[in-house]
C-alpha cells in the first residue's frame, strides 16, 4: 500500500483552477519529486494534502486513512513561506514543537542546530532568509516523522547547506522514511527523488522512476561554425524525438541508434559532435515546452509506453 494516494484532486480559486485531476501514488520509503513552473499548483497540492486548503474534488489518504488531526503527529512539513513568528526565538518555537509533537527529539534538534550553525537564541527577525528555511528544517526533522512534505526546502541556503538538506532526505528515506518535495533545483530533484512527477497548469504531465524516465534516451550535440546551417531531414529520423537549435549548438534528442544521429550531424558540417546521457532538466523541458519538440508530447509519451 502507498504511504500516500492523491486521488483526482482538483482546486479552483474562482474560475482559475490550480489544480485538476491530480493523482498520484507515494510508496513508503521513497523520495518523490513534485516539479513544475510557477503556478504550476505544487503549492495548492501541498495545501490541499494538509488541509490548509479544502479541494473542490478528490480525496489524500495517508496509509489508506483520511488526513485526521492525529496524522499530524507523523507528518514534518516546510511551507514555500516562512511562517516563524518574528518576535520569538528560534529556541522558543523549538519548544512549542517539543509540546506539541510527543516524537520531539530533543537531542536531535541539537544536531541540525549544529548542523545548520543556528544559534537558537536568536530572534527570527534576525534571521536570513536561508537560515529561517534551516530553522523550518530543524524543525520539521526533529519531530521524527514518518511522512516529510517539503515545499522548496533549500531556498536561499548556500550550496553546502543545500547538500545537507538532501542528505538529510535520503538518509530519511534510508530510515523507511517517505518524502515528497518541491524545488525549482531540478539538479537536487534529480539526485534526491527516485521519483518524480511534472505539474503543467495544474496538471500532471509526466511522472514515473527518474532511471525509467532516462533510460534509452540519448542527446546527441553538435557545435557548428555558423549558426546558418541546415539538419537537411534529419527530423524524419524515426528515432529522433526532439530537436533544439541554439546559435552554432544542435541539441537531438534520440531513443535509440546515436551513433547514427551523430554521424548525419557531422555530415551536417557540425566540427565537434558529442553523445551525452539524458538528465532530468532535458525531460522537464521536453515535457513543460512541446514547442520545443519535434513530435509534440514526444518525452510524455514516455510515460504511457512505460
Amino acid at each position: 500500500m502507498s504511504t500516500i494516494s492523491i486521488r483526482n484532486l482538483s482546486k479552483s480559486y474562482g474560475p482559475v483552477a490550480a489544480l485538476s485531476e491530480f493523482s498520484i501514488d507515494i510508496e513508503k520509503g521513497s523520495v518523490f519529486g513534485l516539479l513544475g513552473p510557477n503556478g504550476a499548483g505544487k503549492t495548492t497540492a501541498f495545501k490541499c494534502m494538509l488541509g490548509l486548503a479544502r479541494p473542490n474534488h478528490g480525496e489524500v489518504l495517508y496509509d489508506g486513512a483520511p488526513l485526521e488531526a492525529r496524522t499530524f503527529e507523523r507528518i514534518g512539513y516546510i511551507p514555500e513561506r516562512s511562517v516563524l513568528y518574528d518576535w520569538m526565538t528560534l529556541g522558543e518555537h523549538l519548544e512549542m514543537q517539543r509540546r506539541a509533537f510527543s516524537r520531539f527529539n530533543v537531542g536531535r534538534a541539537k544536531e541540525l542546530l549544529t548542523l545548520f550553525s543556528l544559534d537558537p537564541r536568536k530572534r527570527v527577525r534576525a534571521l536570513s532568509k536561508g537560515m529561517r528555511t534551516a530553522a523550518a528544517v530543524v524543525l520539521a526533522f526533529a519531530v521524527e516523522p514518518d511522512i516529510l512534505i517539503l515545499d522548496e526546502p533549500t531556498t536561499g541556503l548556500d550550496p553546502v547547506n543545500q547538500r545537507a538538506v538532501l542528505k538529510l532526505m535520503i538518509d530519511a528515506s534510508a530510515q523507511g522514511k517517505t518524502i515528497l518535495f518541491s524545488s525549482h533545483q531540478i539538479g537536487q530533484v534529480e539526485r534526491a527523488a527516485e521519483t518524480i512527477a511534472i505539474l503543467l497548469d495544474g496538471k500532471l504531465l509526466l511522472e514515473g522512476a527518474v532511471d525509467d524516465l532516462k533510460s534509452g534516451w540519448k542527446i546527441v550535440e553538435g557545435i557548428f561554425d555558423s549558426d546558418q546551417f541546415s539538419i537537411d531531414g534529419l527530423g524524419a529520423d524515426p528515432g529522433v524525438r526532439r530537436i533544439e537549435r541554439t546559435g552554432r549548438i544542435l541539441r537531438v534528442s534520440v531513443r535509440s541508434d546515436s551513433d547514427n544521429v551523430a554521424n548525419r550531424i557531422t555530415q551536417l558540417g557540425a566540427r565537434d559532435v558529442r553523445t551525452l546521457d539524458l538528465n532530468l532538466e532535458d525531460i522537464f523541458l521536453g515535457a513543460v515546452d512541446p514547442s520545443a519538440n519535434l513530435e509534440q508530447g514526444a518525452i510524455v509519451q514516455n510515460r504511457e509506453q512505460n
